[in-house]
């Protein structure tokens, strides 16, 4: 008897004290920008230059003219351009993974000096030696451009401890993937962020299958918004999607770090049409998926729609297109002429260091 009553006590001394849930301050709910119709029309022109600029790197790289690994942005124009025309260039700053061209263009970086770097061209934004995976533009606060899984998060938050050091008013805006949510390293950055209230917008494009995996047999919370609570980061679901839904959000939490409550976790819930690479044949969905995706909830058509309704004619977005793939040509064709880096350039920009 001696020994049950010592056991009793032992597993009442064990049992955990009654958890007290704290309340995590949060930002008020965002409403959909009300945007003009110069406005709409500016987004409209970002998004299908993202769009008609992945189509073509796509045929390049079929032609063998891009090599490596190349991630294409199609389906997701709306949260790069959505996000970024909120960002202030010269301010702010961009990291993002290696699904990173569409975010340069969202952020207003050349076509050409892209796409010469997408060739591996000495004109390229980072003469060459970038490629697809890791371009970098410190001239426009966009810092990569990263091909590990989710390292650019604590990078990213080292961006924000600068700008919360120099006092310069920036935020930081640091991209991930849905598979880069279960990366420990995202979760020692976002306890770091918090705990010392760091200017940072951490973005998780939910395009729901990371490299081919669903979100549902990879993750045990799914609502990926909700994967910063334990440390007091707030979060928001947004449809990424509709890039006015987008816009919305951002004002919302670009107040919310600029006022100096810290960071802030934003799930974008979007869709690529392509593979994870164009390595990939995407044989983990169904043609009927990405059609039903493609025909009832396309960033672009929605765009179209709302400018209809603003008086835009379809006239009017014929020629914005055509202008679109105008540029698009141009910068291909920039890129193919341009020459390739000099053998010496492979020993420029290369740390090195002594012990």
């Amino acid at each position: 008897m001696r020994e049950i009553a010592v056991a009793r006590t032992a597993k009442k001394a064990a049992a955990p004290a009654a958890s007290q849930e704290t309340k995590i301050d949060r930002p008020p709910q965002p409403q959909r920008f009300k945007a003009s119709k110069e406005q709409m029309l500016q987004f409209y022109r970002e998004m299908l230059l993202i769009r008609r600029f992945e189509e073509r790197a796509g045929q390049l790289y079929g032609l063998g003219l891009i090599g490596g690994f190349c991630h294409l942005y199609i389906g997701q124009e709306a949260v790069a351009v959505g996000l970024q025309s909120a960002m202030t260039v010269g301010k702010d700053s961009v990291i993002t993974g290696y699904r990173d061209h569409g975010h340069m263009l969202a952020y207003g970086i050349d076509p050409k000096v892209i796409m010469a770097e997408l060739t591996g061209r000495a004109a390229g934004i980072s003469k060459g030696k970038g490629g697809s995976m890791h371009m970098f533009s410190v001239d426009h606060g966009f810092y990569g451009g990263h091909g590990i899984v989710g390292a650019q998060v604590p990078l990213g938050t080292g961006l924000a401890f600068k700008h919360k050091y120099s006092e310069d008013g920036g935020v930081c805006l640091a991209y991930m993937g849905d598979g880069a949510v279960n990366q420990g390293q995202v979760y020692e950055a976002f306890n770091m962020a918090k705990l010392w209230d760091l200017p940072i917008i951490y973005v998780v494009e939910n395009n729901k299958y990371a490299m081919g995996t669903s979100i549902q047999r990879s993750s045990a919370e799914p609502e990926l918004f909700r994967r910063g609570q334990a440390h007091r980061i707030p979060g928001m679901q947004v449809d990424g999607m509709d890039v006015l839904a987008v816009r919305g959000a951002a004002d919302v939490a670009l107040e919310w770090t600029r006022s100096g409550k810290g960071p802030i976790l934003l799930e974008l819930l979007t869709y690529r049409y392509r593979g994870h690479s164009m390595s990939d044949p995407a044989r983990y969905r169904t043609r009927e998926e990405v059609q039903d995706v493609r025909e009832h909830n396309d960033p672009i058509s929605h765009a179209e729609r709302e400018l209809v309704k603003l008086g835009v004619k379809e006239d009017d977005l014929k020629a914005i297109d055509k202008e679109i793939k105008d540029i698009v040509v141009e910068a291909a064709k920039f890129a193919e002429d341009a020459p390739e880096p000099a053998p010496e350039e492979l020993y420029t920009d290369v740390l090195v260091g002594s012990y």
